[in-house]
């Protein structure tokens, strides 16, 4: 991996970024609160996330609307 210099750090906040912002957006829709999301900065919470999110029933789901 990365070392411990700034490069390093630089590329740890670069992955935690990359890694957080998709589950800031997805989580509101399936019904899940938005900081949930900085609980995927941890990859084994991360994987249970999309796990959850695979199988909930998101709002919406079963309505058809108009056609």
């Amino acid at each position: 991996m990365a070392g411990t210099g700034f490069g390093g750090v630089l590329m740890l906040l670069v992955v935690v970024i990359a890694q957080v912002v998709p589950f800031w957006r997805l989580l509101p829709r399936a019904g899940i609160p938005s900081l949930v999301a900085l609980l995927a900065i941890f990859p084994l919470v991360s994987l249970v996330l999309l796990w959850i999110m695979a199988f909930k029933r998101w709002p919406g789901d079963g309505v058809r609307g108009g056609v």
